[in-house]
């Protein structure tokens, strides 16, 4: 053979698994399409038409702003140090690519967790704030959060199961977006009361991004194109699937009528659920949990959500509370009962590991669920408290009113479309401006308000 043929080329080395790198590759660019364009769509046609710009670039600025800094200080090379199984020592399996690929993955991670957590505070926050909120943030909460759960950190030595972000991602982001909008205090009163999406069908299409980009979220979580990262896949969608068709039945019930936000945020309940837990349940398990986060954050954003002060004190957008912690919160608690015990030993570091519905020691795996969702919750209200005091005392965090009754024409100088109207059209025969979704023969859908929560008696 010649030489042509014999020689290995330094670009791939003899440790390199190119079918992993290639799948890493892939994965972290699928994660990166749910932010940049997946919510910076959503986010843009979702708000009232006069925040559509404002809180695209709210997502734009973080993606930016975190890849900087991520690649400058955040990243962190996972411990190779040793952990102990049982009293046996073992060492920590390191991936067969790159650097590089892993930096980029997980920063991809970073970048939507700022932008969920964004989803909290738009249609109000000053934009100076955000900007000097995203890289503080990251750095002293964040990378708290993850580095505990991830990489070899203490709760990850412990036990504790986050497959891909369930605690990491979600709660974090719910209960930090959560935090940051009672800080920046709310909307104005006509935004509250009224915030209709400016384009429904983009809207679709954002989430249907988000959605097909989630099996990189989860599939990529192993570091490898094996076994779990199919069943990972497999059961993202199924969660997903189930969630969706369980709050669309909700809606129906008590609405008459099937709502296509409901439907999106059900599709999202069901894909943050999973995420804990994506490559460690059996399938049937994944439709047990797509039931649960299709039914039980519904009922806390359109029943409890009425009946607590604080939540109805606290304006939460986009309800980021009830579709990421408390979703999230859920995955990590039904990761504790159902992770399957053959499915923990092809990637947990802790031997023996079970949810407690196989029973053995699965009782103690479900506490430290526990305990670590009490460590993400109580991190990210101290973190994200502190830090938002910080900038207040050199930045407002509340854009003024002026800004706020007029929107993206103040705050940018742009405007999303050359329209009249806030998703309204002009009736002569009405005399003003009404909303073209409905009449007064036809009940408005109960997300159109902007305020979750309406009255049910159950």
């Amino acid at each position: 053979m010649s030489e042509a043929y014999t020689h290995i080329s330094p670009a791939v080395p003899p440790w390199l698994n190119k079918g992993d790198n290639a799948w890493q590759l892939t994965a972290a660019t699928l994660v990166g399409i749910q932010s940049m364009p997946g919510l910076v769509i959503l986010y843009a046609s979702i708000v009232k038409k006069k925040w559509a710009v404002n809180s695209a670039f709210m997502a734009l600025y973080a993606f930016a702003a975190v890849l900087i800094c991520w690649v400058l200080v955040g990243y962190r090379t996972p411990s190779a140090t040793s952990f102990f199984l049982y009293g046996v020592e073992s060492p920590t399996v390191e991936p067969f690519y790159p650097m590089a690929s892993l930096v980029y993955f997980q920063f991809t991670f970073a970048a939507i967790t700022l932008i969920l957590l964004a989803g909290s505070v738009l249609g109000r926050m000053n934009i100076k704030a955000w900007m000097a909120f995203v890289p503080l943030w990251l750095l002293f909460s964040y990378t708290v959060g993850a580095f505990s759960l991830w990489g070899g950190g203490f709760l990850y030595h412990w036990g504790v199961i986050d497959y891909s972000g369930g605690y990491v991602i979600h709660l974090s982001s719910g209960i930090a977006g959560f935090t940051a909008a009672y800080w920046v205090g709310p909307r104005l009163k006509s935004d509250r009361e009224r915030f209709p999406p400016n384009n429904v069908l983009l809207m679709l299409a954002g989430a249907g991004l988000l959605w097909m980009g989630w099996s990189g979220f989860n599939g990529g979580a192993p570091y490898a194109a094996n076994i779990n990262a199919s069943i990972a896949v497999l059961n993202t969608n199924i969660c997903a699937a189930t969630s969706l068709l369980v709050w669309t039945s909700l809606d129906v019930v008590f609405f008459g009528k099937p709502s296509v936000i409901g439907a999106v945020q059900g599709m999202m309940t069901g894909l943050v659920c999973i995420t804990p837990g994506a490559g460690l349940v059996q399938s049937w398990a994944a439709i047990v949990m797509g039931i649960v986060s299709g039914s039980v954050p519904w009922v806390s954003m359109m029943v409890l959500h009425k009946r607590s002060s604080l939540l109805q004190k606290v304006d939460d957008t986009l309800g980021v509370f009830h579709t990421h912690a408390v979703a999230g919160l859920l995955g990590g608690l039904l990761t504790g009962l159902l992770a399957e015990p053959a499915l923990c030993r092809l990637i947990l570091p802790v031997g023996n590991s079970r949810g407690a519905f196989y029973g053995g020691n699965g009782g103690i795996q479900f506490v430290k669920q526990v305990v670590a969702a009490l460590f993400v919750i109580g991190w990210n209200i101290v973190s994200t408290t502190t830090i938002l005091l910080g900038i207040r005392l050199f930045i407002p965090l509340r854009m003024p009113d002026d800004q706020l009754m007029i929107g993206d024409d103040a705050v940018h100088g742009e405007e999303a479309y050359a329209l009249w109207g806030d998703g309204e059209k002009y009736d002569p025969t009405r005399h003003g401006w009404h909303s073209s979704s409905y009449n007064e023969e036809i009940a408005p859908s109960p997300y159109i308000n902007g305020a979750r929560g309406v009255t049910i008696n159950l």
